[in-house]
C-alpha cells in the first residue's frame, strides 16, 4: 500500500434530511455548491472552534477533520442539530489521504501547492505532510488555529470563507473585519522558536506557528507570495 494516510486526521458522516443546508446555516463557506471546501465553526464572536475540509459522498457530507478533535466537534455539531432528523457521527471505514505530488484525488481546497487529497480506506501513514503544510505558511487545527478570530488565521487567503453566503456563526464580526479592512493579527510559521508570540513550536522541524501584528513580523517569519501580497 501507498504511504498516503495523515493519521492524525479523521472523517465525520453527516447523513439525513437537507444536511448541507443544515450545515451550510453554521460553517464559514459555502458547502452546498461544489465540494470539497475548507471551512471553519466559530464561536460567535467569530473566534475559531474547529477547522475542516467538507466533502460530498452523494447525499452525505464528510468532514476531514483534526482526529483529536473529532469527537468534539461531533458534539458541538449535535447541539446545533436540536430535532432535525441527521446523524453525525465519526466513519472509521474512511481515512484522509494526501500526495504532494501525482493526480490521485484533488487539489487542496486552501492552495494547490499543498498537493492532492482523498478520502479512502486506509494505507500506510505518510511522511512529511507537517513540514509541507507548515513551509507553505498554512496553519491548521486547535493548537494553531483555536481561539483567534477568522481572518486573522489567513482565512480570507486560503479561501476558508465566503462573504456572499447567508448566515453563518460568528459572521457578523467577520464581516466587519473583511469590510474595514482590519485584520491587525496574522497567524505566520516561523524558522526557530518563535519567541513570546508563539502558539506552538515543532522543534523537530525547527519550525514555529506566531500569532504576531501584522506590520510586526518576526524578521524569521515564512511569507509566501499567496500572504505576502496582503501585507504589503
Amino acid at each position: 500500500m501507498a504511504a498516503t494516510t495523515l493519521a492524525d486526521r479523521a472523517v465525520i458522516r453527516l447523513s439525513g434530511e437537507d444536511v448541507r443546508g443544515f450545515l451550510n446555516g453554521l460553517v464559514t463557506q459555502e458547502v452546498t455548491g461544489e465540494l470539497p471546501v475548507w471551512a471553519g465553526l466559530l464561536t460567535p464572536q467569530g473566534k475559531c472552534l474547529f477547522d475542516f475540509l467538507v466533502w460530498a459522498d452523494g447525499g452525505d457530507l464528510l468532514l476531514d477533520c483534526e482526529a483529536e478533535a473529532a469527537h468534539a466537534l461531533v458534539r458541538r455539531l449535535v447541539t446545533y442539530r436540536l430535532r432535525r432528523p441527521i446523524q453525525i457521527a465519526p466513519d472509521g471505514d474512511l481515512a484522509v489521504h494526501w500526495s504532494a505530488t501525482g493526480d490521485a484525488g484533488v487539489a487542496d481546497p486552501r492552495l494547490d501547492a499543498l498537493g492532492r487529497r482523498w478520502l479512502a480506506p486506509a494505507a500506510e501513514p505518510a511522511a512529511g505532510w507537517l513540514e509541507h503544510r507548515l513551509r507553505l505558511g498554512v496553519c491548521e487545527g486547535r493548537a494553531e488555529l483555536g481561539d483567534l478570530l477568522w481572518l486573522e488565521c489567513n482565512a480570507a487567503e486560503l479561501n476558508g470563507v465566503s462573504f456572499t453566503k447567508g448566515c453563518f456563526i460568528g459572521q457578523e464580526n467577520t464581516a466587519r473585519m473583511n469590510w474595514r479592512s482590519k485584520v491587525n493579527r496574522r497567524l505566520v510559521v516561523v524558522d526557530g522558536e518563535g519567541g513570546e508570540r508563539t502558539r506552538i513550536a515543532y522543534p523537530e522541524l525547527g519550525l514555529a506557528v506566531v500569532h504576531a501584528r501584522s506590520g510586526e513580523l518576526p524578521g524569521t517569519a515564512i511569507v509566501p507570495g499567496w500572504l505576502s501580497a496582503v501585507l504589503t
